[in-house]
């Protein structure tokens, strides 16, 4: 399985973001820029906060909040409906300076489903918890702590959409990882699930060192692919322990990718170290992905 991998130094701060792996399809010159310009908008939205000093898990969130609420990707607003119509969000955040752990799964409420993954993070944690809250409790968690509703009005799929916006994205999660000046990271993954998937089908995103990991020995990862090899490979755990190993970064995840390979799944991933070392890789046609440090920034959707 040939992996297209991109990777260097970005320094500190800096900021990694992906839309999503897959194909892209039959997009049009004018459908790719509009799809360029929500990706580069989160990569924007969470450099603001490390250029201002702020954490790294502010920018991740901001980042990722802005993915969801462009629509564009399949997360937030732009959520692919499940086989009944409605549609279902997954979401995870982790912090490395703090600990903070949170996700949230198959639920139906939030508005950002990034913010939610936080508020659950700021209400329990590691060991007692929760970490990690499901459907109907994950929404009425959701309902106590006075988070936003989304609204069917918002939706650019599914029951109830009327955002007639285009173009859309079909490819998947959405995720952002960040070093902050003070060279601690964190992570962020959100996502709609699969298209037409079973209600209550939950994949990798929403579960800490599966689809999201910001370990203490200096590494964030977001992932996006074959959501069930990803989950049972422990995709970004592998990528942690890959680095621990001794391995470079961008080493520890085409380890992680060919693991996935092995149980017969696709996608990509994002990781950035405490330096500002930072890798996008993916086995897919493509990824959608933008990264920012010093002096430098980038967005792609296709290889090169």
């Amino acid at each position: 399985m040939r992996t297209t991998r991109q990777f260097g130094q970005l320094g500190l701060p800096a900021i990694v973001v992906h839309g999503g792996a897959g194909t892209f399809p039959d997009l049009s010159e004018e459908e790719s820029a509009v799809l360029l310009q929500a990706l580069e908008a989160a990569r924007e939205a969470g450099w603001e906060v490390l250029a201002a000093g702020g954490s790294a898990y502010d920018a991740v969130v901001e980042a990722v909040a802005s993915l969801e609420d462009s629509g564009r990707f399949n997360a937030g607003r732009g959520a692919v409906p499940t086989a009944q119509g409605a549609v279902e969000f997954d979401a995870s955040v982790m912090d490395a300076a703090t600990g903070a752990v949170g996700a949230l799964c198959a639920a139906t409420y939030p508005a950002n489903p990034v913010r939610a993954a936080r508020a659950v993070a700021a209400a329990g944690g590691v060991p007692d918890g929760p970490v990690l809250l499901a459907g109907t409790g994950a929404d009425d968690f959701c309902a106590e702590a006075g988070l936003g509703a989304m609204r069917p009005e918002w939706l650019t799929r599914g029951a109830g959409a009327a955002d007639p916006r285009g173009p859309l994205s079909k490819e998947g999660t959405v995720g952002a990882v960040a070093v902050d000046r003070g060279g601690q990271v964190a992570a962020a993954t959100s996502t709609g699930g699969r298209s037409g998937q079973r209600r209550g089908r939950v994949g990798d995103s929403p579960v800490p060192g599966a689809g999201v990991l910001a370990h203490r020995c200096g590494v964030a990862v977001s992932a996006t692919g074959a959501g069930e090899a990803f989950l049972v490979a422990g995709f970004a755990h592998r990528v942690a322990w890959e680095r621990q190993a001794g391995r470079l970064l961008h080493e520890a995840v085409e380890v992680a990718l060919s693991a996935v390979g092995e149980l017969g799944g696709t996608g990509g991933g994002i990781a950035l170290s405490d330096t500002g070392e930072f890798v996008a890789a993916f086995t897919t046609p493509a990824m959608a992905r933008a990264w920012r440090g010093e002096g430098e920034k980038e967005a792609h959707l296709l290889p090169g």
